[in-house]
Order: structure tokens, then C-alpha cells, then sequence
């Protein structure tokens, strides 16, 4: 590794553990019909997929059929009334964040979130304020793997792509990483997702906990 001029990191699986109100929302919806919940163990597998990903898995529908632009809409409209229910930064996030800027090191976020809801879920944790850039799903023409949310964030912040390092625990974060140039930190300790295993995902490193990532910056 080498010392990087930011660190920037995904949101959902990575900077917080937002499972719980992702579920809440999804059960709610279950309820409603008379179904059976959704354990929040394995919502957060595909939590990182978005509503589509999250209605998917609940509801047994896929994308693109009959009706599911209309659950997914009811969907986000329950998730954004319990944005902040039981949402919380993932243990040593804090910490962590603390020993960054104590260091003078800017870092921003970087999620495939919508704005509407990624700002009052960083609100609600506390964060929003300190954070450098925050680059949603929407304030690019491209989500994540595409690398232009990394790259307007590397813009925001005032760096170039290569100074930078981005954590994430997702695949598609690594793919966008690769793309922007970027070295990449894969979070063991976040969702994963349910396709390649993260071994496989060619990151600059691995962790198992946040606070790993103090050794990787050499603060």
C-alpha cells in the first residue's frame, strides 16, 4: 500500500450497518400481505442491491416483471418514513474516523443511495457534516461499477483518482475502483452480496474490521 491523499467508502454494509431499517421496511410489506418476515440476517445478503435487489429476494418478484415498479415505490416510500430507526456506523467506524481527520486526511462517501435518502441517513449518524464529498447514486449519469461517482468525488475533494483509496463491500465497489484507478479495500465485515466470493474481487487489501485501516493509511 502507499500513503493516500483521501479515503473515501461506500455507505450501506461499509460505513454503517443500515440492514435493519432495510428489513424493517421490507417486513412491513410482508405484513401487510399476510406473509411470513424476512429474518435481517438474510436481507443483509442482498441489501447492498438496492430496493430492486431487496423486493426481489422478499417478495419473489424480478425486476422487470408485472407490478414491481409499484411494490418498489411502496417499498422506498416505507424506507424513507424509517431511514433512521436502527441504522448505526458498524463498531470501530468511529473511532476510526476520529483517528482520520485527526491525521488531516479528507474522506468523503461514496453510495449508490439516492440522495434523498443517503444525506438523512448521514444525518442521522452524525456524520454528514465531516464528511469531505458525499457522492450518491444519482449525482453522476452512472452508478457504481462505473467509475465516474468515484472520479467526481476525487473532484470534490480536490485529489487525484490514484491518491485515493476506496472501501467497500461489494464487488461492484472494487470493479468501480479498478476503473477509476483507484487502490481498493474490501469490508469482510460488511454484506458481501451473494455472487463471487470477495477473495475473487482482485482488491488492493483485505479486512475483517475497520480499524485495520489504520495500519493500511500507516496512522
Amino acid at each position: 500500500m502507499k500513503p493516500y491523499a483521501a479515503i473515501l467508502f461506500d455507505l450501506d454494509g461499509t460505513l454503517a450497518d443500515t440492514a435493519p431499517d432495510l428489513s424493517f421496511a421490507l417486513n412491513e410489506m410482508l405484513k401487510a400481505r399476510g406473509l411470513a418476515a424476512v429474518p435481517t440476517k438474510s436481507v443483509r445478503a442482498v441489501a447492498s442491491s438496492g430496493a430492486g435487489g431487496l423486493i426481489s429476494k422478499g417478495m419473489g418478484i424480478e425486476r422487470g416483471s408485472k407490478g414491481f415498479n409499484k411494490l418498489r415505490a411502496e417499498f422506498l416510500e416505507i424506507y424513507e418514513a424509517n431511514l433512521t430507526r436502527s441504522s448505526k456506523l458498524f463498531p470501530g467506524i468511529q473511532e476510526l474516523l476520529t483517528k482520520i481527520e485527526q491525521n488531516n486526511i479528507p474522506w468523503g462517501i461514496v453510495t449508490n443511495k439516492a440522495h434523498q435518502y443517503t444525506v438523512p441517513v448521514l444525518q442521522g449518524l452524525g456524520v454528514f457534516t465531516r464528511a469531505k464529498c458525499v457522492v450518491s447514486g444519482d449525482s453522476t449519469p452512472h452508478p457504481k461499477p462505473h467509475p465516474a461517482p468515484l472520479l467526481e468525488a476525487a473532484k470534490q475533494i480536490g485529489v487525484a483518482p490514484k491518491s485515493c483509496v476506496f472501501v467497500g463491500d461489494d464487488e461492484r465497489d472494487i470493479q468501480a475502483a479498478k476503473a477509476a484507478e483507484m487502490d481498493s479495500i474490501a469490508a469482510l465485515y460488511g454484506y458481501l452480496g451473494i455472487d463471487n466470493p470477495p477473495h475473487s474481487w482482485g482488491a488492493t487489501a483485505l479486512i475483517d474490521k475497520p480499524s485495520e485501516i489504520i495500519d493500511i493509511l500507516g496512522i
